[in-house]
């Protein structure tokens, strides 16, 4: 019985940390994020690759998918030119969610040393 108990325990342990962190991103966002980071970058594609990669990890360890997908929604929304755009600047809560996005993006890239 003991036998038959300790390789539940060791996977258990093994999917722990993944189950735990609440990683629920698509891997089709994750590669649209760091293929966009690489070539918005000024370093050799390898270094960049790595660096991106460390940058969406740390971004998915600090807000879900959900608040991530609204945040950038919003952020974006705010750069539209015209009457369009003007309706989601005069929105105080779309700037306030912006900022967040952002302030958890400069912090991912100063603990991954992309500058």
């Amino acid at each position: 019985m003991t036998r038959s108990i300790i390789p539940m325990l060791l996977a258990a342990s093994l999917a722990g940390p993944a189950i735990a962190a609440g990683d629920d991103y698509p891997t089709r966002e994750k590669v649209e994020y760091v293929l966009a980071c690489m070539r918005d970058g000024k370093a050799p594609q390898q270094e960049l690759l790595y660096k991106c990669s460390c940058v969406i990890d740390r971004i998915t360890e600090r807000m879900s998918y959900e608040q991530y997908t609204r945040d950038a929604t919003t952020s974006n929304a705010l750069s539209i030119g015209g009457e369009r755009g003007e309706t989601m600047r005069a929105y105080v809560d779309g700037r306030k969610l912006a900022k967040e996005l952002r302030t958890v993006e400069q912090e991912a890239r100063k603990a991954c040393f992309l500058n």
